[in-house]
């Protein structure tokens, strides 16, 4: 994955869940397949963990702005990123078209509004899914330009 998406940074693989998925407490207890949730996590240079989210599925996913908060409150030397040769990654077969996504995201959104307005139960998950979407609508018109 590092290298077909020519990322600047190292990834953990953790396939037998015992390096941070159950040691973190992000294994999704839902799916037999114990696979992790996502989440967020900013760890001090002396391992200490000082910010901490973790979603309640694969569909929740947070904005990363309480991270990046977190990390400018620990006053560290600022670091700049290696300079990494573009790997020119490549769309699988499944990936969704650039074109698709707008009207897509703008299909969920209005079905968690249509949720929510059937089901005040759950409403505050709703919302939180309807400012993702919301998100993911900027993006993909930033991506667009």
């Amino acid at each position: 994955m590092i290298e077909k998406l020519g990322l600047p940074f190292p990834m953990l693989s953790d396939p037998d869940r015992s390096k941070a998925i159950r040691p973190y407490g992000v294994s999704d207890e839902k799916d037999p397949r114990e696979i992790a949730r996502p989440a967020m996590f900013v760890v001090t240079p002396d391992r200490r963990v000082v910010f901490e989210n973790v979603s309640t599925d694969f569909a929740d996913r947070h904005a990363e702005s309480a991270a990046i908060e977190a990390l400018q409150n620990l006053d560290l030397p600022p670091t700049g990123p290696e300079r990494v040769e573009s790997a020119n990654p490549q769309p699988g077969p499944k990936a969704l078209p650039l074109d698709a996504m707008e009207p897509y995201y703008r299909g969920a959104k209005f079905a968690g509004v249509a949720l929510r307005m059937r089901h005040p139960e759950i409403a505050d998950d709703l919302t939180r899914y309807v400012e993702q979407m919301d998100r993911y609508l900027e993006l993909t018109r930033e991506l667009r330009q």
